[in-house]
């Protein structure tokens, strides 16, 4: 008895990790689960449930067994949802009115969740927290409202909101505020940044450079406008910027890399760059290490495994599929050279157990991949969802893997012990 309780304690260890944020609990797009099936039944793996959504692009969340997205309902309401992740079971929601209309429809962003409250930022710009329990508010703050945005917002606001220590960090990209930082308990400023250039959106950030945290922001513009720039935490001055990369509608943010390094990607002609960020004493400088036109991703974070990027390399005027890059640059393979592998058209990623599990977000097939720089390897593939359009962030948590579309929301269970 003793012995099948530590196998079953050490088997939920292995799969007891939350994702309880954008890209994960590191924001790195990683999961440190284990256990992971290494091959699929021809159809695919099991479905645990399904439920209907809303239009949109915004990504769950997952803390303690819990399932936390916001959806957005005839373009007037924005309701929070919490679902059991076992069963898809509705434990509560939270509606608001946000009328507003803009070019696709949905929300945009994943919630961030906490022991205690649920972060959101919704299309029309209203963050809210709400008590992780109840789901009642408990404050909310107009970033539109409270903080005009410096150029026009196309596709409404896309924040993914950014928890350090008692901060709550933001960036409504406004001349009274480029990032925000806000008391997470009580939603009342603590800094705004000056303005760093126009309106995109990509999320904040806080990484460690040079021995520092600091908030990273990448804004909108190019020919030397806009760029990354680094923040102090303390009080939202500016340590470093870097204007010659530039892409005129950001969405990924800066993905952290060894030595104090930045990978900066996105479509629209920008492709992507390496920079160094360096300090002597109290002051901070950038050095460029390259700038490439072999990848650019319009929607989705960069994977780092073991000096390696992997990433889709898809958008508007891209159709590169998945790619591996070396970190000094050189292109190692790209899926689109070979007719017989999948495109991946703007779907979402991650990696767990050290396998990266790949939506292309056209076609609805799901694919587990051996990452390696020798070449793309396919593990498993199946087609699970119809539609187009599926480019939201996916999100995994024991040994469960969430995926929406435009219409509806999946859980499948990739657990080795599950029999697909």
């Amino acid at each position: 008895m003793k012995k099948v309780l530590l196998a079953f304690l050490m088997t939920a260890s292995v799969f007891a990790a939350d994702w309880p944020q954008f890209q994960g609990p590191n924001r790195d797009g990683i999961s440190p689960e284990t256990g992971l099936a290494r091959s699929w039944p021809e159809l695919g793996p099991k479905t645990v449930w399904k439920i209907p959504m809303a239009d949109g692009f915004g990504g769950p969340a997952v803390r303690d067994g819990k399932v936390y997205f916001l959806d957005r309902v005839e373009e007037r309401n924005e309701v929070l949802f919490c679902l059991d992740l076992e069963t898809g079971e509705t434990q509560w929601q939270s509606s608001y009115e946000a009328p507003g209309k803009f070019s696709y429809n949905g929300t945009r962003s994943t919630p961030t969740v906490t022991e205690k409250y649920v972060y959101t930022v919704g299309m029309t710009g209203k963050l809210n927290c709400f008590d992780r329990v109840s789901g009642a508010r408990v404050w909310n703050v107009d970033l539109v409202g409270d903080y005009p945005p410096a150029s026009n917002q196309r596709w409404g606001t896309a924040q993914a909101p950014y928890i350090h220590d008692d901060l709550l960090i933001v960036a409504p990209q406004s001349k009274k505020g480029f990032v925000v930082a806000l008391n997470r308990l009580t939603g009342e400023e603590e800094w705004a940044s000056e303005r760093l250039g126009n309106v995109g959106y990509s999320s904040p950030i806080v990484a460690n450079l040079c021995g520092v945290d600091q908030v990273v922001m990448i804004s909108a513009g190019d020919g030397g406008a806009g760029g990354v720039a680094g923040l102090s935490l303390s009080d939202g001055s500016v340590l470093w910027q870097y204007k010659k990369w530039g892409c005129r509608i950001p969405i990924p943010f800066a993905t952290p890399l060894p030595d104090d390094r930045l990978f900066l990607t996105g479509e629209y002609g920008a492709g992507s760059a390496m920079i160094q960020v360096k300090k002597s004493g109290n002051k901070f400088s950038v050095d460029e290490l390259y700038m490439t036109q072999d990848c650019g991703s319009q929607i989705h974070q960069p994977l780092y495994l073991d000096g390696y990027l992997y990433m889709n390399s898809n958008g508007n005027k891209r159709n590169d599929g998945m790619l591996c890059l070396s970190l000094d640059g050189e292109l190692q393979w790209k899926t689109r050279d070979n007719r017989d592998f999948p495109r991946f058209e703007r779907g979402g990623l991650l990696m767990v157990d050290g396998l990266i599990i790949n939506f292309d977000g056209r076609r609805g097939t799901l694919h587990l991949v051996d990452p390696s720089p020798e070449g793309y390897k396919e593990l498993a593939g199946a087609k699970v969802f119809d539609g187009n359009t599926m480019w939201s962030p996916i999100a995994f948590s024991n040994g469960k893997l969430l995926i929406r579309s435009q219409e509806t929301l999946k859980c499948f269970d990739l657990r080795a012990s599950s029999g697909g």
